[in-house]
């Protein structure tokens, strides 16, 4: 079973949810994913480790928190690599976001956006991990957060790459 780019949103939702109830038709909503897609996602993350259930039936997963760093640090750039394109209209990712925003200094070039036609940055093409990623992330301020992480990672220059790697450890460690 190999993972899909949505998983890796339905993993960082869980995260950002921290342990606030859920159900498959509350994340469809909150993702923009169908509840089957959830499911589908969940299953594939809990193979993967990266969700584990709790002993009691196997149910109710939680976020592998170790796991999850070190396969967005170490594994996420060399499995889904982002395509860049032309100038877009859509929402900031990367250094172009927060928290990254206050702690890059932006160059003259326009920054990376999902491309989104209700967005409100011009910017260059940066593909998210999965179609529904910005008005998930508008939705979300900290889920919003953590995939301006993961695109810096996956996406980055090194020295954005290197601060998002803090950032996101930073985040998963206040939940361990």
């Amino acid at each position: 079973m190999n993972l899909k780019p949505q998983d890796i949103l339905v993993v960082l939702k869980f995260v950002a949810m921290d342990d606030r109830a859920w159900s498959y038709v509350l994340l469809a909503n909150e993702l923009s994913m169908s509840a089957s897609e959830i499911n589908a996602g969940v299953k594939r993350c809990l193979a993967a480790n990266l969700l584990v259930a709790d002993f009691v039936g196997g149910k109710n997963p939680k976020p592998a928190l170790k796991a999850i760093e070190e396969f967005l640090v170490h594994g996420l750039k060399y499995v889904f690599i982002p395509e860049r394109g032309e100038l877009t209209r859509g929402v900031p990712t990367g250094y172009a976001a927060e928290p990254l925003k206050g702690m890059i200094l932006a160059s003259d070039e326009p920054p990376p956006v999902w491309p989104y036609s209700a967005g409100e940055v011009r910017g260059y093409s940066f593909s998210p991990l999965y179609r529904s990623v910005p008005q998930a992330a508008l939705a979300d301020k900290r889920l919003y957060e953590l995939l301006v992480l993961v695109d810096a990672i996956r996406g980055g220059k090194a020295r954005e790459r290197d601060i998002a790697v803090s950032e996101l450890h930073k985040r998963l460690v206040a939940q361990w």
